[in-house]
């Protein structure tokens, strides 16, 4: 049994404003959701109703308006704390209630959302499978087939989210867990950027590793969260303090034009279902305006192989080891088997280690440079629980081909929903980038999105209209308009490329400027002056990031300057601008107009 209504946040909302719907009714009506699931196998714990009243009395006097939550029902997995409710990680013998919810579960609260439950895991959140929980809570079943795994570890908060149960849910992620299950239940599952969520509340895997994720049913659900969760926490040792605003970042509509980089299709070692959705997702990529790019990814690859064949094991091993120890039969016996190898390595395999991913990051990061995004399989294919039943361990490995190395290699991800096969079963892909890149990938994640409208999780609700953004999302870049010695081939067009700028286009202003040779030089400069009397100037536009401005904006002499420059199309964009008053300060300039072009003037 499934709501009647979407539970999408912005559907949700809608409801609430119309007075259609309140929060009192929406939780009675999910609670019976939840008691009408024949399989309850998701869940380790359900809220009740006297112990979500307070959550609903909270709301009170409030509205959508007030809370940018309000009302919103989640799901979080049960290595994540919730005040006054038992912290299990999938073990009963580990359990312990603490007595304050986690940071990030602290602020979606504040934000107005209400939780509604514990969810299920791989014990202690080792596992892509969603096949390796204790008899105690059983395994969740997949919604769109029982017959195939869940995926893990975050097995439970996939499956509520896409069974209509909550809105959303939350995960955890150290080496695939938030993007395989996603994945395999329709969902869109955010991987951050490492530090960018506070993992304070949260039972580490791999704590120099780990991250909260996201599951939404939608990527304006996942934006929305992201700015409400992603707030740096000072009592967090991971904590990374970022703002996307100061670095130029948005959330909203794609450029025009973009790079994704590609596999080579050999090493996807996709089924051929998963090569469909990959070959889908580059063609709508590219009816967006990507352009694809091949690429190596092969020490990506490597480096994916480190996390299960070196040391990082003992991070594993060093969280639940004195359990092990005091109580062996407490623990999953492939979860065993896969930690009690973190007994072994030394320091100086660590080390060892450490170097040869630090060589694995200088080549994949040569690699990313060549593209804005990149795009690769979040898995090879979707296992049945009778081929992980055969097979633990090999299955698993193979379903974190694409998924290991991202945390290793500080790289952000976003696992986006692309087809229904013809054995009813979704498949997706990963568009992944370099750190703090996250609202890029959302952005072309909800392109995907609007053009492939698939429905809302395994529920039977079409995938509601999406709104129009107010603004074009901005990827940490500023497209910067020249008209003189920084032109292509100029002798100063080095200041652009030195600090990683790119030609965007060459054309023209709008025709209302005058062009002006200064006095002085080499090197020799013009000053653009807008003038109703003027004429189009040839230009061009350069793409740079937003932290290379600064020592860029340091460097203009005077009377040059950065403003606002109107382009033939209309558009407004900063670029290279001299107030009419100040030439006369600069010394002797001439109009040079008519000649349209400061190349035009030089080549006289």
């Amino acid at each position: 049994m499934t709501t009647t209504f979407p539970l999408d946040i912005a559907s949700l909302q809608a409801a609430y404003r119309r007075g259609e719907l309140t929060p009192p009714a929406l939780v009675d009506t999910l609670l019976a959701a939840g008691d009408a699931q024949a399989d309850q196998s998701a869940w380790i714990t359900r809220l009740t109703a006297d112990q979500l009243a307070p959550y609903l009395q909270r709301l009170e006097g409030e509205s959508p308006d007030t809370l940018p939550l309000y009302g919103i029902p989640f799901a979080i997995k049960d290595n994540i704390d919730l005040a006054g409710i038992p912290t299990t990680a999938g073990s009963p013998a580990y359990a312990y209630t603490p007595s304050e919810s986690a940071f990030v579960v602290q602020q979606l609260i504040d934000a107005g959302a209400i939780p509604l439950g514990k969810t299920n895991l791989d014990q202690f959140a080792t596992g892509l499978v969603g096949e390796r929980a204790l008899s105690d809570y059983g395994v969740p079943a997949n919604p769109f087939d029982p017959e195939v795994i869940p995926g893990g570890s975050s097995s439970g908060s996939a499956v509520v989210t896409a069974a209509g149960l909550v809105s959303f849910a939350l995960g955890t992620d150290t080496a695939g867990s938030g993007r395989v299950p996603a994945c395999f239940n329709n969902l869109y599952g955010t991987k951050p950027t490492l530090g960018l969520l506070s993992t304070r509340g949260v039972v580490p895997a791999c704590a120099t590793l780990d991250t909260i994720s996201l599951f939404t049913l939608t990527a304006d659900d996942a934006a929305r969260l992201l700015d409400i969760t992603a707030v740096y926490d000072d009592q967090c040792a991971w904590s990374r303090k970022y703002r996307f605003a100061v670095h130029g970042k948005r959330y909203g509509s794609m450029p025009a034009r973009f790079r994704f980089g590609v596999p080579p299709e050999p090493q996807w070692q996709t089924d051929a279902a998963y090569t469909q959705a990959m070959h889908k997702a580059i063609s709508t990529l590219e009816a967006l305006g990507g352009e694809k790019v091949e690429l190596d990814c092969s020490p990506l690859l490597a480096a994916a192989r480190l996390l299960y064949e070196g040391p990082w094991v003992a991070e594993r091993y060093h969280v639940i080891r004195d359990l092990m120890k005091a109580h062996p039969d407490a623990i999953h016996p492939i979860t065993s088997a896969i930690t009690q190898g973190g007994a072994a390595p030394l320091a100086v395999d660590a080390f060892a280690a450490r170097y040869q991913l630090a060589e694995y990051k200088r080549q994949s990061d040569a690699v990313m440079a060549r593209a804005d995004v990149m795009l690769a399989p979040t898995t090879l294919y979707h296992p049945t629980k009778a081929d992980v039943a055969q097979d633990p361990i090999g299955v698993n490995s193979r379903l974190g081909t694409w998924t290991n190395f991202m945390n290793l290699l500080d790289y952000s991800a976003l696992a986006v929903p692309i087809a229904i096969t013809e054995k009813g079963l979704p498949a997706g892909v990963t568009l992944f980038g370099q750190a703090f890149d996250d609202l890029t990938l959302l952005s072309l994640g909800r392109a995907l999105e609007a053009r492939l409208m698939l429905p809302l999780g395994a529920t039977s609700h079409a995938h509601p209209a999406l709104e129009e953004l107010p603004v074009p999302g901005l990827n940490g870049t500023l497209e910067l308009v020249v008209c003189g010695a920084h032109l292509d081939g100029l002798p100063l067009n080095h200041q652009l490329t030195e600090r990683g700028g790119t030609l965007v286009a060459t054309t023209q202003s709008a025709p209302r400027y005058r062009l002006y040779a200064l006095a002085g030089g080499p090197p020799w400069r013009p000053a653009m002056v807008r003038d109703d009397t003027g004429q189009a100037i040839e230009v061009e536009v350069w793409r740079l990031p937003v932290e290379s401005l600064g020592s860029f904006l340091a460097g203009i002499p005077a009377p040059l300057g950065l403003g606002q420059v109107e382009l033939a199309d209309g558009r407004w964009k900063c670029g290279f601008i001299c107030a009419a008053g100040a030439l006369n300060e600069a010394g002797e300039a001439e109009d040079i107009t008519d000649y349209r072009s400061w190349r035009a003037w030089l080549s006289r």
